[in-house]
């Protein structure tokens, strides 16, 4: 059997999410979100999200308050499916979005991928229309272990400058095959040595496989 992953993206919607949107206006989280298709037309989605806020916030669709928690409201919105939606994008693999929030405008996704080969494909596709994407978690069931043991992998273990060289390196294509960039390349983007990008490298990678390979 195959080791699934459940993945955890912040991704900037790039004003193509109604939700995201109201975060940013309200300054303020969004809780509860839910959404669901149309069963008749399966062209409209109506979407349903609870906010702090004492006014409706601004957002380029209509909104609808439908319940009042006192401090929080639910408001519901409905629109075209195929308006750019991070969480469609997601779905056109087969991956379900099992949780949204939003915070600070920024939208957070969690969705199971099969394997690391899917995962990558619904990474690369949420990069190719979105301005930010940032992989906040990865935990992977290894299912040929004995005890079905978790393997987590959390980015708050990198300090901020490995974190850089990371995405650095992978933004300019060091990791891919051919490589797009090489050490020296990535250091001179970093203003860094390349003796001193190898180590900021090699200590991020150190902690990140010790955490998969449960070290």
């Amino acid at each position: 059997m195959s080791s699934g992953i459940r993945a955890e993206v912040k991704v900037d919607a790039g004003g193509t999410c109604p939700v995201a949107q109201a975060s940013k206006t309200a300054d303020s989280p969004t809780h509860s979100i839910s959404r669901s298709v149309n069963p008749t037309s399966g062209a409209r989605m109506t979407e349903e999200f609870m906010l702090d806020a004492a006014d409706a916030p601004e957002t380029d669709v209509d909104l609808e308050e439908v319940f009042d928690y006192g401090s929080k409201k639910v408001y519901r919105f409905d629109r075209e499916l195929g308006q750019g939606c991070p969480c469609e994008a997601v779905e056109q693999f087969d991956c379900p979005v099992v949780d949204i929030h939003t915070r600070d405008g920024m939208l957070y996704l969690v969705f199971h991928a099969a394997d690391m080969e899917e995962l990558q494909s619904v990474i690369g596709r949420l990069q190719e229309l979105y301005p930010t994407v940032d992989v906040q978690r990865l935990l992977r069931s290894e299912h040929d272990r004995p005890d079905h043991s978790l393997v987590f992998v959390d980015r708050g273990k990198l300090t901020d400058r490995q974190r850089e060289v990371l995405e650095t390196a992978h933004r300019m294509g060091y990791f891919d095959h051919p490589k797009g960039a090489n050490a020296g390349d990535v250091a001179a983007e970093l203003d860094i040595t390349t003796s001193t990008f190898a180590e900021h490298l090699a200590a991020a990678q150190s902690k990140l496989l010790d955490a998969i390979l449960d070290v």
